[in-house]
């Protein structure tokens, strides 16, 4: 079913009638929200309301719901380990337990509305949990992955200017050793077994924190969250997005893309550093009430996944390319996914060859998604069309898409341009809002009534979009994003290196990787260069987030430059793509 609430806010997400359409055709499959993508595109709309808080209007709106007995026995989170830890809450333990975590920001921390919070913890329970406490609070929550160095968490700290920050055994030692150069951090919280000096133990402080919390009245378009993405240019640069940015936005995402119901237990494979896990591992899945699955892995690896596919009532999954890819290579005969139904994939475009494969081991298609950090999904393959593999499928309802000139005017089907999304006159509610602290970069994504989106591509006669390339100089590596500059900056360091540039190489598994570039310093330039490779590669893995290093070196006598002196990136990147 899908949602027949009383609260306004449902009334305005709910889906009149039972919509279910049988198509035959191949690459179609039953929509269980809408009829068709016509229908869908053409009848959305979403009011946004003066007020909204995703905590209050939806999570205790399922509670409520569970609490009247008219939902599904399914959890709203459903967490395992490769140890058999297993954590199970319905709606309204979840309110509960974030209750106590709200009051531990408001009171423990002495966090006020409005202050920032940093969050870098692995994908165990209490992640969650703060994602919440966040959202009943009104503070802003700022992702990062456990991958961040010293180095980044200070940069992060100081740009941010983040009050508070909670992490884990893992990272709390290098936390120490920057904390006393971040002026407005004032309070740290650690997931611990141990106490740690300086540093409130979260576990402990759970066991006494009052449950009695109001939730702050939030305004649609007051700031939510911020998160940190790549750039070619510069360091890393903060997204500001909005109550109603994600927590209305999303619904996009979860009610047509993932086609989700309450009955639903969906598996997001994402790391909790990133936008996708706010995609879908809270916002999307939960606005439709299904359930949050989470396997706490150490890595990933095909077999676990496989296992983990098989062993539990997975119906909707969700992965990277570079996941798929894996998955396909393995040995599938063993195992029965008598549950799946639904299989999705974003963050980098996916091979056709790679659906076809794993529509022949499973009987499913992989839907591709595309959107970025600073938006919900922007073009999608959605049950009930007839995919067209290597295709970014046609455009949401939340946005109006179009392929544009230099001038910002809109080109026909068949022509290559830039990506843009229509801002003027009336901006869509699934944007971010600015870049934070960088309006020279905010104002550059807008040409005519047109937000760019950085992407190249083109529209088919039939209204499918392509992707073709990024139009900066982002990697894409296993579903990671990684800006040049950021690896660069690392590369320099090392005493051997005059200069370097990075670009993105050809991989048959994780579909690009880090290739640098490197002109030698001359002492260094008689050296083992197989040595110096090793050594150039671990010194990039301590100084940044371990997956940015090169996997891929060359060195080369000097670099192709523009005549201002500007690297020319686009030149190493097209040979190295000119192979395939």
């Amino acid at each position: 079913m899908v949602m027949l609430l009383c609260a306004k806010y449902f009334q305005r997400l709910a889906i009149p009638g039972p919509l279910r359409v049988l198509y035959k055709d191949y690459g179609t499959a039953t929509p269980q929200n809408f009829s068709n993508y016509e229908s869908m595109k053409r009848d959305f709309k979403l009011e946004i309301p003066e007020y909204f808080n995703f905590a209050k209007d939806v999570l205790d709106q399922w509670s409520n719901v569970e609490k009247a007995g008219q939902r599904l026995s399914n959890p709203a989170f459903w967490w395992v380990d490769g140890n058999g830890g297993e954590v199970r809450w319905g709606f309204e333990e979840l309110g509960y337990l974030s209750r106590k975590f709200a009051n531990i920001l408001t009171e423990a921390c002495s966090l006020q509305r409005g202050d920032r919070v940093m969050l870098i913890l692995p994908k165990i329970p209490e992640w969650w949990l703060a994602n919440v406490a966040c959202l009943r609070t009104g503070t802003v929550l700022i992702p990062g992955t456990t991958q961040l160095t010293q180095k980044d968490i200070l940069y992060r700290l100081q740009s941010s200017k983040a009050k508070c920050i909670i992490t884990d055994d893992a990272l709390a030692p290098a936390v120490d050793t920057v904390a006393a150069k971040c002026e407005n951090l004032s309070s740290k919280l650690i997931v611990s077994q141990h106490s740690r000096e300086g540093w409130g133990n979260l576990k402990e402080m759970m066991k006494y924190a009052s449950d009695n919390h109001i939730c702050v009245n939030t305004k649609h378009n007051e700031m939510m969250a911020i998160y940190f993405t790549s750039g070619t240019t510069g360091p890393p640069k903060m997204i500001g997005h909005t109550h109603s940015s994600f927590g209305l936005g999303l619904s996009v995402n979860g009610r047509f893309w993932l086609d989700l119901t309450d009955s639903d237990v969906m598996w997001n494979t994402s790391d909790t550093g990133w936008a996708k896990s706010s995609w879908s591992s809270v916002f999307s899945p939960w606005t439709q009430g299904a359930c949050v699955f989470v396997h706490h892995l150490p890595r990933f690896e095909s077999t676990s996944i496989l296992q983990t596919l098989s062993k539990f009532p997975i119906t909707v999954f969700c992965s990277a390319p570079t996941a798929y890819r894996m998955l396909v290579q393995s040995d599938t005969t063993s195992y029965k996914f008598k549950s799946l139904q639904h299989c999705v994939s974003a963050g980098e475009p996916i091979n056709p060859e790679v659906m076809e494969q794993w529509r022949r081991k499973t009987g499913l298609d992989i839907y591709e998604g595309y959107g970025q950090t600073e938006t919900v999904l922007i073009c999608g393959n959605f049950k009930g069309m007839k995919i067209k593999p290597g295709s970014m499928g046609k455009p949401s309802p939340a946005f109006n898409v179009k392929i544009l000139d230099e001038n910002g005017a809109i080109l026909p089907p068949g022509q290559e341009g830039d990506i843009g999304i229509q801002v003027l006159p009336d901006r869509p509610f699934g944007l971010f809002t600015h870049y934070v602290d960088n309006p020279s970069k905010t104002a550059s994504t807008l040409r005519g009534n047109f937000y760019i989106t950085g992407d190249r591509g083109y529209m088919d006669e039939d209204g499918y979009f392509w992707f073709v390339a990024r139009s900066d100089d982002i990697i894409l590596s296993s579903g990671y994003r990684i800006g040049p500059f950021e690896v660069e900056s690392a590369l320099i360091e090392h005493p051997s290196i005059a200069e370097s540039a990075v670009v993105s190489s050809p991989d048959p598994i994780r579909g690009e990787v880090v290739k640098a570039f490197i002109v030698l310093n001359a002492e260094y330039k008689s050296h083992d260069q197989e040595q110096l490779k090793k050594e150039i590669q671990e010194h990039v893995k301590r100084t940044t987030a371990p997956y940015k290093y090169p996997r891929k070196v060359e060195f080369i006598e000097e670099l192709p430059k523009t005549v201002s002196g500007k690297v020319k990136r686009g030149e190493l990147r097209k040979k190295e793509w000119q192979t395939i």
